[in-house]
């Protein structure tokens, strides 16, 4: 890991065999603008990856997982990102949405094509890539299983 990498954690959150994802802002000083995301972010000073997840998750959606469960760690050239997850034990409409354009349960399916519309947003946006990746293994073992 390069000096600077930076450190975030980030949740799978499903249900029915769907994937809880965010609809990034569209705003061009952050990564990924405009690309459907799994909900989390940086860790803080002193903070575990699993602290930062439940806050990230309480600040983004006001939700707290009454269990979350590492998944793995997926590091390359620009972050670690540490990842857990859990099932959604609340329905859609009992989330509020603090962070983000939009958000959204997507299948297996909308997942492998890479992209979603967003009825709110109105368009089709593309997953952030590693994002992809992480719900696609995911799925390989933890749902398969």
């Amino acid at each position: 890991m390069r000096e600077g990498t930076i450190k975030v954690a980030i949740a799978i959150l499903y249900q029915n065999n769907q994937f809880l994802m965010q609809l990034r802002d569209d705003i061009p000083n952050i990564v990924y603008p405009g690309h459907w995301g799994l909900f989390g972010g940086h860790l803080e000073s002193g903070e575990t990856p699993d602290i930062a997840v439940k806050r990230e998750l309480l600040e983004e959606i006001g939700y707290t997982p009454p269990n979350l469960i590492e998944f793995g760690c997926y590091p390359d050239e620009k972050a670690v990102r540490h990842v857990y997850y859990a099932p959604l034990t609340v329905e859609l409409n009992q989330l509020v949405l603090h962070e983000g354009w939009d958000m959204d349960f997507l299948t297996i399916d909308n997942i492998k094509q890479g992209s979603y519309r967003s009825e709110k947003a109105k368009g089709i946006y593309p997953l952030v890539p590693t994002a992809q990746k992480i719900l696609l293994d995911f799925t390989d073992k933890v749902i398969d299983a």
